[in-house]
């Protein structure tokens, strides 16, 4: 069983995950909070597998959760929750030591996938590909060469895409992923290769197509 602390300030959004998560049999809600400041004493004490951590709330907002958590070396693997989609709360997160990041309105299977992943040590970076982004790639002709089926991206290489997506610089994809930004510009390489693209901007197009992101 996958326990987990959940902390939001929304009755209705803790209700409704909780809902959602009792259709689960492997996963299960051990405590609840309603403000970051509550929610440090509940994760503390019960120790969960995974944490389900609202951005902004009163008295103690999540990314300070985070920090404090991360200060004391008793971060478990947490996923950010948010009702919009917050580039600069994303790439403060995973700095932070998030383990991934959600909008509210997932589905049952997207929530559940993303608690086993992150129980089982992984990660879960899927921004929403915002109206900025897509603005930026309308000037992009969509009928360029490109390889298909592509060759499978790796997780990192998925990660590291999805972060491509959101406008980030190698430089800040590296600081958010914890990784030099050599190793960032590899990955890179690599997913421009995989796609069969030659820059960032139609290596996004492509995942979209592709339905990556």
């Amino acid at each position: 069983m996958i326990r987990v602390v959940l902390v939001d300030d929304q009755t209705l959004v803790r209700q409704g995950i909780r809902s959602l998560l009792e259709l689960a049999g492997d996963i299960a809600i051990v405590a609840e909070a309603s403000d970051g400041e509550d929610g440090v004493a509940a994760i503390t004490r019960e120790r969960p597998d995974v944490v389900l951590l609202d951005v902004r709330m009163p008295r103690k907002g999540g990314l300070d959760v985070l920090r404090q958590l991360q200060a004391a070396q008793a971060l478990p693997p947490t996923i950010l929750l948010t009702t919009f989609d917050d580039d600069d709360a994303l790439l403060e997160g995973v700095k932070s030591g998030a383990r991934g990041y959600l909008l509210k309105d997932v589905s049952l299977e997207q929530l559940t996938d993303a608690i086993r992943a992150v129980a089982a040590g992984g990660t879960v970076i899927r921004p929403a590909i915002t109206e900025r982004v897509l603005r930026g790639l309308e000037h992009v002709a969509r009928d360029f060469d490109a390889l298909s089926p592509p060759d499978a991206l790796t997780k990192r290489e998925l990660e590291v895409l999805r972060l491509m997506a959101g406008g980030y610089s190698n430089r800040e994809i590296a600081d958010a992923l914890g990784t030099a930004e050599g190793t960032v510009k590899n990955h890179t390489s690599s997913i421009l290769s995989k796609l069969g693209v030659r820059d960032r901007t139609r290596a996004v197009l492509r995942a979209l197509e592709l339905g990556y992101l």
